[in-house]
């Protein structure tokens, strides 16, 4: 078998790899110091930020983190309820707080990477992975969803510079690949990119990531590669699981132990000469797993593709 030709992209890991979500969930996380160095011990050399106040929220201190660990800030998660006109201000506010953060500590290189407010509708959190048409918003509520994601991703580029994407996710309003596409032509494309992730896309429903890599092959800012296991959505969609019961059963696993086809993801991204980051990503719960070994494995398994 021929090696095939290295895609020019860096690979990064981020925290979400050693439990620390989004969420407000129970068990026992790690540390942040933890976490960079064993992102830096198992082969990455890049991360994203984290939930405010996980990594050190001044400035000169978190380029010192990362600094010393030789790893770059690539981008940092900001959930907001895009559906709620009042949840706007509390979603701008937040969104120019970490970018400035990330502006005076690294530069305007990292992404600030949107996404619904996951994990708080009740109907959405059940139905992940099993989500229908008739759960999705109307013409009409994607048209002030999208406004207001491009009001907050302008904002941020009018006063840090930094660039938004759009991160789909399942147990929240952008799930499907019908709701990405729905995303996707009610935004800005020079305003908000798109970063795709692997597994919420199957997890989600998606069968066919190449082509929607090759679709929107102008709006992939940003890729996160995240396999999904076939076992556990199958257990999830015939249990009724929801989206936390879900991840507590791994199905978000090691890459290449589920159905991602990441060889032909790998490919799409060379032929569309892709030159941004991928962030390996494998969600547990707190406390949960072998996070460092799961890195390590994570990162080795990318190797034979050249990456």
């Amino acid at each position: 078998m021929t090696q095939p030709s290295a895609v020019s992209v860096s690979v990064a890991n981020a925290p979400c790899s050693w439990g620390a979500l989004e969420f407000d969930l129970p068990g026992q996380g790690v540390n942040y110091a933890t976490v960079l160095n064993e992102i830096r011990d198992t082969g990455y050399v890049g991360t994203e930020l984290g939930d405010w106040g996980f990594m050190p929220t001044a400035p000169k201190a978190l380029r010192s983190e990362l600094d010393s660990r030789g790893l770059q800030l690539v981008g940092a998660f900001v959930p907001v309820a895009f559906n709620k006109e009042e949840a706007y201000a509390d979603g701008e506010a937040r969104a120019l707080k970490i970018a400035r953060l990330m502006l005076e500590a690294v530069g305007d290189r990292p992404f600030i990477v949107l996404a619904d407010d996951n994990g708080k509708d009740p109907v959405r959190t059940r139905l992940a992975g099993r989500v229908t048409p008739n759960h999705s918003l109307s013409p009409g509520a994607w048209e002030g969803y999208g406004e207001r994601v491009n009001r907050i991703a302008g904002a941020i580029r009018r006063h840090t510079g930094l660039r938004s994407v759009f991160h789909h996710h399942c147990a929240g309003l952008v799930e499907t690949p019908s709701e990405i596409e729905a995303l996707l032509q009610a935004t800005d494309p020079s305003l908000v990119g798109l970063c795709f992730d692997t597994g919420h896309y199957r997890f989600g429903g998606g069968t066919e990531p190449v082509k929607v890599l090759q679709r929107f092959r102008d709006r992939i800012w940003h890729v996160h590669f995240k396999d999904c296991s076939a076992k556990t959505h199958a257990l999830s969609q015939q249990q009724g699981w929801d989206y936390f019961e879900s991840i507590k059963n791994a199905i978000f696993c090691q890459l290449g132990h589920g159905d991602a086809p990441f060889a032909d993801i790998i490919a799409a991204l060379r032929e569309m000469q892709y030159k941004g980051w991928i962030v390996v990503e494998q969600d547990v719960l707190p406390g949960m797993g072998a996070p460092k070994e799961y890195a390590r494995m994570n990162r080795e398994y990318l190797r034979q593709f050249g990456i």
